[in-house]
């Protein structure tokens, strides 16, 4: 089997024709326990009503980059840019829902999907990309180690994925390119 990682920008066609592998994708991480928006119980519908309702508009607008990374032809993980900035803030890109699904980690393919999002941010002329992260998360040592830097920490900020009584902070970091 071919372990070779395939970094792709996902256009409006391939988000359709793979949305149930992108639904799978997201539940999987969510019942993980990623903190990406959700919490429990979390559905497979939902899970795809996510990709149709809330990215698809936007990729759709040319306000959103969606990236996914393939290993042997399934879909591992993905990213997206959100480029669709206020006026005042044209140089600035944000970082949206990092997910590598479980059965694919610890083998970089995070990292490479956050290095497609800062090429393709400064083939885009960006100087700027602002990210949020749940504090002491998995994702925040890979943010750090790609240079990323903290701004501060929100306490209290957004419910807990496993445990909805629990609030969680959140870390806000920032990278000039």
């Amino acid at each position: 089997m071919d372990e070779t990682v395939r970094i792709d920008r996902m256009s409006l066609a391939e988000l359709d024709r793979d949305l149930t592998q992108l639904g799978e994708m997201l539940h999987a991480v969510v019942h993980d326990g990623a903190s990406i928006g959700f919490v429990l119980p979390f559905s497979e519908a939902e899970a795809k009503d996510f990709w149709t309702e809330k990215v698809r508009p936007e990729v759709a607008r040319n306000r959103r980059h969606l990236f996914v990374a393939r290993l042997g032809g399934a879909i591992a993980g993905s990213v997206q840019l959100a480029h669709g900035m206020p006026a005042n803030q044209p140089h600035r890109v944000d970082v949206n829902k990092l997910m590598v699904h479980p059965d694919f980690r610890r083998r970089g393919i995070a990292k490479l999907l956050m290095t497609a999002l800062e090429e393709t941010a400064r083939t885009m002329a960006r100087s700027l990309i602002t990210l949020d992260t749940r504090t002491g998360d998995k994702a925040e040592p890979l943010y750090t180690a790609l240079g990323y830097r903290t701004v501060g920490i929100i306490p209290n900020f957004c419910r807990d994925t496993k445990e909805p009584g629990r609030l969680d902070p959140t870390t806000i970091m920032y990278k000039e390119i």
